[in-house]
């Protein structure tokens, strides 16, 4: 019998000061039984981070033609193409020929840097893909605030962003790689 997702209830609350945009969001995440809380949590923050009204989670991990989010405008064509973690060179070259930007989220500390070094190179030709890093430090203090039902607020400003529940803040320095 096969493991099934753990569903996940949240209410986020936005209020992203670099791009005007500030919106209350009721989500239902599904953890894949292979997805840890850390990747569960940075795939939230990546929604936060780009939130809007076409904003949608993919299908899951275990799809290979679907990102982690996505943005399509009303004729279906992507916009916007967002993965998280390390996902493969041959994956994010496909996907920056499907979508008008790709964003990928990577976290793990020296695993993300090890991944860098080994595909910066490649993906360098890639004008529509754009690059970040959470810190470890802060991946696993957002993990830490997981929990199946969840209220939280996000504040980004000046490119820092504070995510808060009830009892903690987590503050976040997104570095730009791409």
């Amino acid at each position: 019998m096969a493991v099934k997702a753990t569903i996940y209830k949240v209410d986020l609350q936005v209020s992203d000061m670099d791009r005007n945009y500030y919106q209350a969001h009721a989500l239902t995440l599904a953890q894949h039984p292979s997805e840890t809380e850390e990747r569960l949590m940075v795939r939230l923050l990546a929604f936060a981070l780009n939130a809007d009204e076409r904003l949608a989670f993919g299908r899951g991990i275990s799809t290979d033609d679907e990102p982690d989010l996505w943005s399509r405008d009303l004729t279906g064509v992507i916009d916007l193409w967002i993965e998280v973690g390390q996902p493969d060179e041959q994956r994010l070259r496909k996907a920056c020929g499907r979508a008008g930007e790709v964003r990928v989220y990577c976290f793990s500390g020296r695993s993300a840097e090890l991944w860098w070094k080994k595909n910066g190179d490649a993906l360098a030709r890639c004008g529509n893909l754009r690059v970040f890093e959470v810190p470890a430090e802060s991946s696993q203090q957002l993990a830490a605030l997981a929990s199946r039902n969840l209220r939280l607020q996000c504040l980004v400003q000046d490119g820092q962003v504070q995510v808060m529940d009830d009892d903690t803040t987590v503050t976040i320095d997104v570095r730009t790689l791409k």
